[in-house]
């Protein structure tokens, strides 16, 4: 599993003539990284995507860099080393149980070669849990599984030049997959949802966000596409949610699920604190947010019961990764 990332302020999009700055356009970014050469990898991709969009389950990010690392694990009083930075990881992917609702991982390229302290491989651990391990960017072999061009949360735009913009962004992303022969079988895609800026002075509700970016994905996103994978984008952990159960209540042409960082990991994170008699409580706050948004990519969850920290927004703006 790859990713290939696109993402940039909304000012670059949302204000001035046009919404996509064709610096950014996959004319000029994305060409080489994303064309799969017919018949090569077309199996392998697949047998990929259909795994990663199982009923229930979504994707666990843990793709920052090590400086945005560093920076999570400030917040909470950490020096920014790799042995900080492999205990959390260690947390996080040595969680029993968390395939159940976790189908697919994405690392940063330090990760694929860190191990537990008994010496198990990361990835190991999440293919003991039906876990399928990816890293960021793949440039050398030509899979490009998850395709991400976010638009992010800065302004104070309204939800409907949110759609305008998604709507030309997709519609370019698509015209540039095409062209360079991708097989939309064997890709996913990691969108943002369609959201009002953060700086907004009303602020949508679920049903709200969940019409407006389901009718941005009918209008640009072929049904042979086999998931949607969203990001968070800096809502909080309800929010992200909450907005993807609302999109689930209705068949969609598209498994509907998650891609989520910040979403999944912020309690986590305020759980831990960089002690290790937290661990197991940190790991259980990990599978309760692996629960919600399961149940919310089958359509059933309910915010009762969640706790206040679960609630705060974690929007920055000009976040980078």
């Amino acid at each position: 599993m790859a990713s290939a990332k696109l993402n940039a302020p909304s000012s670059r999009w949302i204000r001035g003539g046009s919404s996509l700055n064709r610096r950014f356009a996959f004319r000029t970014e994305i060409p080489r990284a994303a064309t799969i050469r017919a018949g090569s990898y077309t199996e392998e991709l697949l047998q990929t995507a259909k795994s990663i969009a199982s009923p229930g389950r979504g994707i666990l990010a843990i793709d920052e860099s090590n400086a945005t690392c560093g920076k999570r694990l400030a917040s909470i009083g950490l020096d920014n080393t790799e042995a900080n930075r492999q205990a959390y990881r260690q947390l996080l992917l040595t969680t029993s149980g968390l395939g159940e609702y976790i189908s697919g991982a994405i690392l940063f390229e330090e990760t694929l070669y860190q191990s537990t302290i008994d010496g198990t491989k990361f990835v190991d651990c999440l293919r003991g849990e039906n876990i399928v391990p990816g890293i960021k960017v793949d440039k050398d072999n030509g899979l490009v599984p998850i395709v991400e061009p976010e638009i992010l949360l800065d302004g104070d735009h309204a939800i409907e030049r949110t759609l305008e913009v998604a709507e030309n962004v997709w519609a370019e992303v698509f015209f540039y997959l095409a062209q360079n022969n991708v097989v939309f079988e064997g890709i996913l895609l990691k969108p943002s949802m369609v959201t009002p800026g953060a700086e907004h002075k009303e602020k949508a509700s679920p049903e709200t966000i969940a019409k407006y970016t389901l009718t941005m994905l009918k209008r640009r996103v072929p049904p042979a596409v086999p998931g949607i994978m969203f990001l968070s984008g800096g809502q909080s952990e309800v929010e992200a949610t909450l907005n993807l159960n609302a999109m689930n209540q209705s068949p969609n042409p598209w498994h509907v699920s998650f891609s989520y960082a910040r979403a999944l990991q912020n309690t986590v994170l305020k759980t831990w604190k960089g002690q290790p008699e937290n661990v197991e409580t940190a790991q259980k706050a990990l599978l309760i947010r692996a629960k919600a948004n399961s149940m919310a990519q089958l359509g059933r969850y309910s915010a009762e019961g969640e706790n206040e920290e679960a609630k705060k927004g974690m929007f920055q703006k000009g976040y980078t990764y």
